[in-house]
This record gives structure tokens, sequence and C-alpha cells, in this order.
């Protein structure tokens, strides 16, 4: 099979019904972004027929949830399943074992889940962790029946992996810190000492798994404040950390994805990109003129990103999938057609979906 021409950064489709479809490809990375439904997902076998090249590649399927708060939804099947964090909402004892039967359950051979903001910590600083069982809900995570089931918890490590014998071993590093005021675990003061400090531990993973989005990237509040890090940003602009996936989430209004290609000649500075990008329409009805100052911005990236798609199909440049994975609806997404959407993993806030070439 001779090599595809890759179409531009996203393609967008509107069904009779409302529904939506936005597919965002390139040669080595395809993110299914909106689809009706998780059985509506193409197959791996299709992407790696249409997008792929050759008939012979290995593509490995990323399945991306986050701040689940204790909701059970459909999930699409895939290889990998990441979780960014907020798996339930207090991170009571019972609230976990319902969640972990469910990751359990699920078909995916890897699977691995941050906790983050309420989920569980064993952080003196949380006022109120003495009322959790810390230690009952860590072993939930990292007991004979979780490993069984191939979840690996991440707590500020790395884990290496691999999907068959003879095929791609991945690296994955996953942090559940994110900037805050310590009402919560897991948190560090906005550009302090302990943020450097936490950050500079992180390893430059294939796969990056945070719970906080790095400043300017799917960060966008409904108060129109970027909640983002801006250590972390600044480690992947300079290059430090330039994973091939980074999933995260916090800011459930910025649910979202792009695909960024660095070019080799990237000059340090911080990127800047909104879900504005994936749901313009909805940007522009937004009630403040910030929204839609920022939807100028970023259809703007967008239109330079169409004009350079040649590159898409440039097998020696490096790309970075952002996907901030939200799944709890907010915001002005959460608006389609005078309805508001209240469904967790639903349309606007559906699993990401990201193909990966080995």
């Amino acid at each position: 099979m001779t090599d595809s021409l890759v179409p531009p950064t996203q393609h967008s489709r509107q069904g009779a019904n409302g529904s939506e479809s936005v597919l965002l490809p390139s040669i080595d990375a395809v993110v299914h972004l909106e689809y009706d439904d998780p059985k509506s997902v193409p197959s791996l076998q299709q992407i790696v027929q249409e997008y792929g090249g050759r008939d012979d590649e290995s593509w490995t399927r990323f399945v991306c949830i986050s701040d689940t708060h204790s909701k059970i939804f459909e999930i699409p099947d895939g290889d990998v399943l990441l979780h960014a964090g907020d798996l339930t909402t207090w991170g009571h004892k019972e609230d976990m074992e319902k969640v972990v039967d469910w990751l359990c359950g699920l078909k995916h051979k890897v699977k691995m889940p941050l906790t983050a903001w309420q989920s569980h910590s064993r952080q003196p600083r949380l006022a109120f962790a003495p009322r959790l069982d810390s230690n009952a809900i860590h072993k939930l995570l990292t007991g004979k029946k979780a490993r069984k089931a191939g979840i690996i918890y991440l707590e500020n490590q790395q884990t290496r992996f691999q999907i068959e014998q003879g095929r791609r071993e991945w690296t994955v590093y996953g942090s559940p810190w994110t900037p805050g005021r310590y009402f919560t675990a897991f948190q560090y003061q906005r550009d302090s000492v302990e943020a450097r400090e936490i950050v500079s531990k992180y390893s430059n993973a294939d796969i990056l798994l945070t719970h906080a989005p790095p400043f300017k990237i799917f960060d966008l509040t409904k108060g129109n404040e970027n909640a983002g890090c801006e250590v972390l940003a600044n480690h992947i602009s300079q290059g430090r950390l330039r994973p091939r996936l980074h999933v995260f989430g916090h800011i459930h209004e910025a649910h979202g994805a792009f695909i960024h290609q660095w070019s080799g000649a990237e000059t340090g500075e911080a990127l800047e990109i909104q879900n504005t990008i994936n749901y313009p329409t909805e940007a522009a009805s937004g009630s403040t003129l910030g929204t839609v100052n920022h939807l100028d911005e970023s259809q703007a990236k967008l239109e330079v990103e169409t004009e350079q798609k040649t590159r898409n199909v440039d097998g020696e440049l490096k790309r970075t999938v952002f996907v901030n994975a939200a799944n709890k609806p907010s915001g002005i997404i959460a608006r389609r057609n005078g309805e508001i959407l209240k469904e967790f993993g639903g349309p606007r806030f559906r699993p990401v979906v990201v193909d990966l070439k080995d």
C-alpha cells in the first residue's frame, strides 16, 4: 500500500440527528475526538489502512478519560486505557470500589489511572485525609485484583509495557500533581519552587499522564482564566519533555485535542491551544468578549496548520498529541443547539481515542 495523502488537521461532520464526528489525522497519530457512540469508532485496522502507509505497520490504540467523578459509562475498546485523575468525587472507599470494579471489567489490556484531587491521599496537608482510609484505597488500585486486570497505578513514577511480545515497548510517566491552593491532594502553588522541583522529576516518556494541563493548552476556564501549569508548559516548549501523547484533565470545560507538529526550529515560546479549535461555533456564541477574541486567535492558528498540511505526512517531524480528556460536561461546549449536555462521557465529552503508530 502506498503512502496515503493525509487530510487537513481536523475533519468535522454533523449528522441529521445532531450527532457529531471530529477526527484529527496525521501520518503517525489519529485522534477520534467526537463520534456517535463508542461502538462507532473506526477499527484500528481501518485506521491503519487509511492512514498507516503500509499494511504491515503496527499501531496501538489509547483510550483517554479523566474527571469521571465516580460515574460509570461506556468506553470504546482499545489496547490501553489512560485515566488522568479524579476517579471519584471525594475518594470514599465505597466509591473507589465501584470505580475499580468498573476498570477491572474493561477489556483494555493495560489500564493506567492517576488519582489526584479528592480521590485519595497520603499527604498530611489534605485536611480531610484522616477521614479517608487511604491505605485501603491504595490497595484497591495496586492489589492482586487490580494487577490481574492490567491496572498499573501511577503516582509520580514511570512504567514500561508492551501490548504483545515483539511489539514496541512504550514508556509512560504519570503524576497527579496540579497547581492549586492546597485544598485537596497533590497540589502546589503556581510557579513556585515546589512546582519546579516536582515537574523537574518528570521523565521524558512516550506518554505523559498528568492531572494538570500545561499553561494555555486546553486549560481555559469558564471564567476566562488559564489554569494550567506554567512550569509544565515550559518543560514542554523547551523540549525537555517531548511526549508523543500528553493526556490530562482537571479543567472540564477545556475538553479537546490537537496534534502539534514540532518543526525542530522552535524558539521555546509557550504554545497556546484551546478547544475553540475543535468547537468554533460554540466559542463564537459565548457570552464573553475574551472567548470570542480567543476564537479568532485559534482560527488563525488552524488556518496556518491547514496551509501546512504537508507537514502531517513528514515522517521526520516529531509530534505531540495533546488531550484534555475530561468527561464531566461543563462550559460553553456543553451547550448544543439549545440543549444543555449533562451526560458524563457523552457528546462533546467522549473518551478521546488516540491511535499511535508503534
